[in-house]
């Protein structure tokens, strides 16, 4: 798949949040190593601790669906500068990402930066961190 692609089908997962309150959606699309697609929005909820981001959700879909290889994921909002992902989105994503995955992160002004999940979060606690049992 194209990046074209999966940045449009992540601009198109924005109009699908549920965001009553902060009022700003972002959409994701996640390709798994098997060719297919995960998207996801983000939903928020009046207890705001237990909203998720978009990111997690393509990502929690596609762990839900057994998928837990991931080539590349696009990320979209109506930001300024490329929309970056917030600190819990990034420990999810380097728990199932390698270290050269792939992320494209975009605006609507079609503004694009993209970097590896490496370069997103270096040093990240990683599951070799937990002691062994």
């Amino acid at each position: 798949m194209k990046k074209e692609a999966l940045i449009e089908k992540a601009i198109e997962m924005r109009n699908k949040a549920y965001v009553p309150y902060s009022k700003f959606p972002v959409g994701a699309a996640l390709l798994a190593k098997s060719g297919k697609v995960y998207t996801g929005c983000n939903i928020e909820n009046a207890a705001y601790p237990v909203s998720l981001c978009a990111e997690r959700v393509a990502i929690f879909k596609a762990v839900a669906d057994g998928e837990t290889e991931f080539i590349e994921l696009a990320v979209a909002a109506d930001t300024e500068r490329p929309v970056p992902p917030c600190g819990s989105c990034r420990q999810v994503m380097s728990e199932f990402f390698k270290p050269d995955t792939t992320i494209h992160l975009t605006n609507l002004q079609n503004q694009l930066k993209t970097v590896t999940m490496d370069e997103l979060l270096p040093f990240s606690f990683q599951p070799h961190d937990l002691p062994k049992s």
